[in-house]
């Protein structure tokens, strides 16, 4: 007699509701700070004559700051974990993304010539993909247990 298999589940477990869940409010977050760093970089570019690639640090910051907070609140729902220790996790990332977004700009606009705007969307994209999402869900913005005994 064939044993019977079991029968797989097809309710998802609470854990991945919760995941699903949190990386939507990843991505709706990086939306609403995109919106925050576009608008800054083109207003410092359009209306305070700004430079594309020296409007890049400054609209960055903004989105930055705005990311921040939102991550911390609303997406990892972290605000019980240290302060200090997520602001410095996200300074370090947030400074290299900044590095690597003014890189990206510089170079799309210097080597195939594109408008500032495009170069920022696809430089934006790829940073953002590739730097930003793993290392704010893994490093900045993870449960850390207290170092104290």
């Amino acid at each position: 007699m064939a044993q019977q298999q079991p029968q797989p589940s097809h309710r998802l477990e609470a854990g991945t509701y919760s995941r699903v869940w949190e990386w939507i409010r990843h991505h709706f977050t990086a939306i609403v700070a995109t919106v925050v760093d576009y608008s800054v970089m083109v207003g410092a570019v359009e209306l305070a004559h700004v430079g594309p690639v020296a409007a890049v640090p400054i609209a960055a910051s903004a989105g930055a700051i705005t990311s921040f907070t939102l991550n911390r609140h609303f997406t990892y729902r972290a605000s019980g974990s240290s302060l200090g220790g997520q602001v410095w996790r996200y300074a370090l990332v947030s400074g290299f993304s900044l590095g690597l977004n003014t890189l990206g700009e510089y170079l799309f606009l210097k080597v195939p010539h594109m408008h500032y705007f495009l170069a920022r969307v696809i430089t934006s994209t790829i940073v953002s993909n590739a730097w930003n999402y793993p290392l704010m869900r893994f490093f900045v913005f993870t449960h850390r247990p207290s170092s104290r005994a």
